[in-house]
C-alpha cells in the first residue's frame, strides 16, 4: 500500500479515535475512559503481535526500542486522559480536535527540527505558520 494512502487510512483512524472520545466525554469519567480505551488498544496490538508471530515475522526487539516505545506509551496514555478531560469541560470537538491535533503535529514538527536536526522547505515551514495561525483562532473563538 502507497505511504500516503496508508497515512489517510491512520488519519482516518485517528479521527475515529477523536471523534468517539468526544463522544464518551459526556458518559464516562475521564480515567475510565482512558482505561477502557487503552485495554482495547493492548488487546488489538497483543492480537497484531502474535498474528505476525505466528505468520513468522521477526519480532525483534531492542532495550532503546523498548525505552522508546515506552515513552511513546506514556505519551499517548496522558493524550487520552486529557483529551477526555478537554472534550468534558464541553469544549466541541470541531475546536478541540484540530487545536489538540495541530498543536501535536506543530510540536513533533519542531522536535523533528531541533533534536533529529531534519529540515524543511519554505512551503512546508509555511504549512506549520498555518496551523499556528488555525490555532490562534480556533482558540480564540471559545
Amino acid at each position: 500500500m502507497p505511504w500516503l494512502l496508508l497515512a489517510l487510512l491512520t488519519a482516518l483512524c485517528l479521527a475515529g479515535y477523536n471523534f468517539f472520545i468526544k463522544l464518551a466525554a459526556d458518559h464516562i469519567s475521564a480515567a475510565a475512559g482512558a482505561v477502557v480505551l487503552q485495554l482495547v488498544a493492548a488487546a488489538l496490538g497483543s492480537a497484531w503481535l502474535l498474528l505476525r508471530h505466528w505468520q513468522g515475522y521477526p519480532l525483534d526487539i531492542s532495550r532503546k526500542g523498548a525505552g522508546l516505545a515506552l515513552l511513546a506509551g506514556l505519551g499517548v496514555g496522558l493524550a487520552e486522559i486529557l483529551t477526555f478531560v478537554v472534550f468534558s469541560r464541553g469544549v466541541p470537538s470541531s475546536v478541540g480536535t484540530p487545536v489538540i491535533v495541530g498543536g501535536s503535529v506543530l510540536l513533533t514538527a519542531l522536535l523533528g527540527l531541533v533534536v533529529l536536526r531534519e529540515t524543511l522547505s519554505w512551503s512546508q515551514a509555511l504549512g506549520l505558520v498555518s496551523i499556528v495561525g488555525g490555532i490562534v483562532l480556533l482558540a480564540r473563538g471559545h
